[in-house]
């Protein structure tokens, strides 16, 4: 029998896919984070990169696993994190986007991306994408009787090429702003600077879990960024976890009447 594509990419003692966090939590908050982490399968080496590339954010979100995690035991909150770097395939990208396997990511080349035939295209997508997002939708698929709120944890850079970026966390959305509306006012109750669709938005040509995960099931959703200088310890991931559980559970009640 020949060896699976999924086999082919992931050996035996490397880390799965997706990584499943409190499945059974009780909290009508669904979490995702699509850039959790910055591991390379061992099949494809560095990708080129030294160890200060890998650990940059071209390769994941710095901060937002800790801090989804943290949200996930305060909320009681089911959370699915994606196993690997974007660099090797972005789960936050349509499978016809240009930056699915993106060979420059933040002005940096990616050496072991520029080549990838289509055949070593279909073998990302089988063993990382398809799993990731099949689990996701499996798992909403079995709560359809209960409400979801969805929030994707996201991190962003403090500058990009337009300069520095004001913002220590901020609130992304598309053309569903019902849950963004509620969450963007509770965050700003104390004077916090929230970005209100900046520096990000969501688009379902450049997104690909809010639009299949929230806006295609009625769900409604956010995607939140956090900036990478503010939660780079496990200690400051940890205290704005609490701040946005704080702000969620201020407007649960009334965004449970958006579903």
């Amino acid at each position: 029998m020949g060896q699976s594509t999924t086999d082919s990419l992931l050996q035996p003692d490397e880390p799965p896919a997706v990584e499943v966090v409190n499945p059974e939590g009780k909290s009508a908050a669904f979490l995702l984070c699509d850039h959790a982490s910055n591991r390379i399968p061992k099949a494809l080496g560095t990708l080129g990169l030294s160890d200060a590339e890998r650990a940059d954010h071209i390769a994941w979100d710095p901060g937002a696993a800790n801090m989804a995690r943290r949200l996930s035991r305060l909320l009681d909150a089911p959370l699915v994190l994606s196993g690997y770097s974007r660099l090797v395939i972005d789960c936050n990208r349509p499978l016809d986007s240009t930056q699915l396997i993106a060979t420059v990511s933040g002005g940096v080349t990616v050496p072991g991306n520029a080549s990838v035939s289509p055949e070593d295209r279909a073998v990302r997508i089988d063993a990382l994408h398809r799993p990731y997002h099949d689990t996701i939708a499996d798992m909403l698929d079995a709560r359809r009787k209960r409400p979801t709120l969805l929030l994707s944890i996201h991190s962003f850079t403090p500058e990009l090429d337009d300069g520095p970026r004001p913002w220590p966390i901020a609130i992304a959305y598309g053309d569903d702003d019902r849950l963004a509306r509620l969450l963007i006012p509770a965050l700003r109750a104390d004077g916090t600077v929230v970005g209100d669709n900046q520096p990000y938005s969501v688009a379902a040509w450049s997104d690909y879990s809010i639009p299949v995960h929230g806006e295609r099931r009625g769900n409604p959703h956010v995607l939140v960024e956090t900036r990478q200088d503010g939660i780079r310890t496990p200690e400051a991931a940890a205290a704005w976890a609490d701040k946005l559980a704080d702000a969620y559970r201020r407007i649960e009640a009334e965004a449970l009447g958006l579903s």
